[in-house]
């Protein structure tokens, strides 16, 4: 599941770069959501690891 957090990170990048230069549009907000999505499942389905 780390991978996908470094996906979710670059998508995150993305949009930043997006709401900066005023390009992508609607498809950044669309990743976004995705990408909000995946963190919430990773977050609730991800493994705990003890101490």
């Amino acid at each position: 599941m780390i991978f996908l957090r470094w996906l979710g990170g670059f998508i995150i990048l993305f949009w930043i770069i997006g709401l900066i230069f005023k390009i992508g549009g609607g498809f950044i907000n669309l990743l976004l959501l995705f990408t909000a999505l995946v963190f919430i499942i990773d977050t609730l389905l991800g493994k705990k690891k003890g101490i």
